[in-house]
């Protein structure tokens, strides 16, 4: 059996596992990557988040040559368009990016292992390839960035032709006249948008009595208005009793006896970490009930030499915060401190439109009784929205009411995982730089969607203002 020496494993070659090899191989470490799939990228590049926001953008470009009034005013219909047919846009994508990656690897002079690792002692991963050869991998220290996989209750046929969860939903061949979707966390709410904008009916049942619970109350107000809006019927606080698969379609039986009859029914609630065969238990490591490790705030593992990061560590569960923590995980390795760089991490919800956020929310500063206030710029009054005619929308500011300092920034709308950068950028400064002073004080380029900045500052001053000028 071959033994291949390095200094660093990796395993796994998502965003985590690539930031962990960058960075080690940045600092003269020869470090090898274990992968299990025939391509590198993991799940983010090939199942989830790169096909997934590949189909929304295709849907989107379907959505506004149907509704274009220059099209229509020239006579022209869209043709009917398939599933696959949305889809071919994404595996482009894919290509593009697995040969990029790939050449990260090559000219930083990083081995890739194809095969599935399992560990045998502390030191050493054994890897088994598709057809069935051997190969062992002995380090200094391993870096687990196994990512996870959409969760699957074992009541629940997901071998149905008609039962689908977040990865197989991919391989739809034909496009559903209706679609139950069970589960309303960030992959729920995305391809309910997806699926209601293309003409889908739609029930999207979440567990819990609001959408999202973690954004900003008027945000997730904004998001089950607009998809009622579109036609979409959410059923809050239910949890199902069992799924029925027949030859026409799905019928999910709710434990408060309402029976939902579509054409498939798309599971996403909830996913579960890549661990099993991974070998821990060789090492005394324990993983909870989602197949998650814990890890502390370095990221190492109960086993020192050993670190976990990305999705298969639990929250935040996004391809941006793995790379960085892969990268903070080789720093402690290396010089045994781990560079927490970002405070302010946002998030991105791709829904139709966006949802992005970073900071506070109002209901968090309430219950942390911090006098703040609130500065609106609603898209529909902005003239770049106009043009494009995306005016559905808003920017949302959260600031201190007497530093002014910047608490959060919520916007829902088109861009809005772009736009919510600008503020990231001044909510993280120091000094006093983070106020609201400096999108009131700067000049944004005009008609552009960044000059919601300006606006929705002028509009939180005002507030501001008046209760001062009322005086006691």
């Amino acid at each position: 059996m071959a033994i291949l020496q390095v200094d660093l494993c990796v395993i796994g070659s998502g965003p985590g596992g690539e930031g962990a090899a960058m960075r080690a191989a940045k600092a003269g470490k020869r470090v090898a990557v274990v992968e299990r799939y025939r391509a590198v990228g993991g799940s983010c590049t090939h199942w989830s988040t790169i096909p997934s926001k590949a189909l929304r953008y295709a849907v989107r470009q379907w959505i506004e040559c149907s509704s274009s009034p220059l099209w229509r005013n020239l006579g022209f219909k869209p043709p009917r368009i398939t599933f696959p047919q949305l889809l071919q846009s994404a595996q482009e994508v894919i290509q593009k990016q697995v040969a990029l990656r790939e050449s990260f690897y090559e000219r930083n002079h990083v081995r890739v292992v194809q095969g599935k690792a399992r560990f045998v002692d502390a030191h050493t991963v054994e890897v088994e390839d598709e057809r069935g050869a051997r190969e062992r991998v002995v380090a200094e220290a391993f870096v687990i960035a196994v990512g996870s996989r959409p969760y699957r209750p074992p009541d629940v046929d997901f071998s149905h032709p008609r039962i689908f969860d977040a990865q197989t939903i991919l391989g739809l061949e034909e496009m559903p006249q209706s679609v139950t979707i069970y589960g309303a966390g960030v992959v729920g709410c995305e391809y309910a948008s997806i699926f209601r904008n293309l003409g889908v009916k739609l029930n999207l049942v979440n567990t819990r009595s609001k959408l999202l619970e973690f954004l900003d109350d008027e945000i997730i107000d904004a998001l089950a208005y607009h998809l009622r809006e579109q036609g979409a019927l959410i059923r809050h606080n239910e949890e199902y009793e069992r799924v029925e698969g027949r030859d026409d379609g799905v019928v999910l039986h709710l434990k408060s006896g309402k029976k939902l009859k579509t054409d498939i029914l798309l599971w996403a609630n909830g996913r579960t970490g890549n661990t099993d065969g991974l070998g821990l238990e060789v090492l005394g490591i324990q993983v909870d009930s989602r197949g998650n490790i814990p890890v502390n705030e370095n990221y190492q593992t109960a086993v020192p030499h050993v670190y976990a990061v990305g999705d298969v560590v639990g929250f935040p569960a996004l391809a941006s915060a793995a790379y960085d923590q892969g990268r903070f995980a080789v720093a402690h390795w290396l010089y045994g401190r781990c560079e927490h760089l970002i405070e302010f991490i946002p998030t991105g919800i791709y829904t139709i439109p966006e949802i992005s956020s970073v900071g506070k929310t109002e209901r968090e500063l309430t219950a942390a009784k911090v006098p703040y206030e609130v500065g609106h710029a609603f898209f529909r009054s902005l003239a770049r929205a106009q043009i494009t005619g995306q005016t559905v929308g808003m920017l949302k500011l959260l600031f201190h009411r007497e530093t002014l300092e910047l608490l959060g920034i919520h916007c829902f709308g088109d861009q809005a995982a772009e736009i919510v950068h600008i503020g990231q950028a001044i909510i993280s400064q120091k000094g006093g730089a983070n106020t609201l002073r400096y999108f009131v004080n700067t000049t944004f380029n005009y008609p552009t969607m960044a000059e919601a900045y300006r606006v929705a500052a002028l509009n939180g001053l005002n507030r501001v203002f008046d209760v001062r000028e009322a005086g006691p």
